[in-house]
């Protein structure tokens, strides 16, 4: 990302006289303060910096709700930083917060490679890393960047089982749009080429507009793309696959009154809003990606990492979180309303 600059230091001293004069940063210059650190009994609380790419997402904002309530149970105070889905202001709040007092440190990168800088200053002073559904850094540099362990679904999986969920569907033929999210995301890539292998199998199906439309997961931005594909076709377009529930619930209503309004529609996430649109008819199904086992898997390994003093050696440097489609037909639908209640944050 060539507007990231690697100038630590003076950059630092720059946002945090920023930060200073900023109401909206001071919050996170307090969260950078000495740690409250504090026994509980026998047990250490520990300390943990967290984020994701952004808290306008239901799944970024769950994440969350899940870190601070897994983190209550198990002693850890979690200081939240929001990437605002914008890689500049993610990197920004991360620059500010290295020096801090922190037993462990669990992201998810907007873009790929933006925070290695901070990572990498994070790891000379021996605090672990933990990175959380997308990738801070290419696999291979995770370890000499200092990424201990990957927290992540399986991305092409998701895309690909909900694009051949709906195929089955449209029964393999006619036209369908593909809606994603930011390009620059592991993630979204990820979701893509699963739904380039899916479509790899139905040749009499074409992708209006050639390919995937990216969206920067903004859904005003989705329906806005969407609303357009529709207009280029007169006969009925059958299906679409959306990278987020979100994206895909703002473009629904799109539909009505429109020659496309039984278009089959499937999507990415698996969470309360996209649920409830299942259960409802408006959605023919989603992939489950478990925002709450992604970073409650994180938060607990992290807290174990810094409890038990565990060597970088003896921890994983992958762990796939599992998802599972989601549809009226699948029989798991109820299980997984429950399971992804902000009360219980378990998937």
């Amino acid at each position: 990302m060539s507007s990231i600059d690697s100038s630590t230091a003076s950059r630092r001293g720059f946002l945090q006289a920023t930060a200073a004069a900023g109401a909206g940063l001071t919050a996170l210059v307090a969260g950078c303060a000495p740690s409250s650190t504090a026994e509980t009994g026998d047990r250490k609380r520990l300390r943990a910096a967290m984020g994701n790419a952004g808290l306008q997402s239901t799944w970024c904002k769950l994440g969350k709700e899940t870190a601070e309530l897994w983190g209550n149970l198990l002693g850890v105070e979690v200081v939240w930083f929001d990437g605002e889905f914008d890689p500049q202001k993610q990197r920004n709040k991360l620059d500010l917060m290295v020096d801090g007092d922190w037993d462990f440190c669990c992201f998810q990168a907007v873009q790929i490679d933006s925070l290695e800088e901070p990572v990498r200053q994070l790891k000379k002073r021996g605090v672990p890393v933990l990175s959380m559904d997308t990738m801070l850094v290419e696999p291979e540099r995770m370890r000499d960047v200092g990424v201990w362990c990957q927290v992540t679904p399986n991305q092409v999986f998701m895309g690909e089982s909900s694009t051949r969920y709906l195929m089955q569907k449209i029964n393999g033929r006619g036209k369908v749009i593909h809606i994603g999210g930011l390009s620059a995301h592991s993630g979204a890539r990820g979701r893509r080429e699963g739904f380039e292998k899916a479509l790899a199998d139905y040749p009499d199906v074409e992708v209006l507009g050639g390919g995937v439309r990216w969206c920067d997961w903004e859904k005003q931005t989705a329906r806005d793309t969407f609303e357009t594909l529709l207009d280029q076709s007169r006969e009925p377009i059958a299906g679409a696959f959306f990278h987020s529930d979100d994206m895909a619930l703002a473009c629904l209503p799109a539909l009505e009154g429109t020659p496309h309004a039984q278009m089959i529609v499937t999507a990415v996430d698996g969470q309360k809003e996209g649920l409830a649109a299942i259960r409802d008819g408006k959605l023919a199904a989603t992939t489950v990606n478990p925002v709450c086992l992604i970073h409650m898997t994180a938060l607990a390994l992290g807290q174990f990492i810094a409890r038990n003093k565990e060597s970088v050696d003896n921890v994983p440097l992958e762990i796939i979180t599992p998802g599972p489609l989601v549809s009226r037909d699948s029989g798991n639908l109820d299980a997984m309303l429950y399971l992804a209640d902000p009360r219980h944050c378990l998937v």
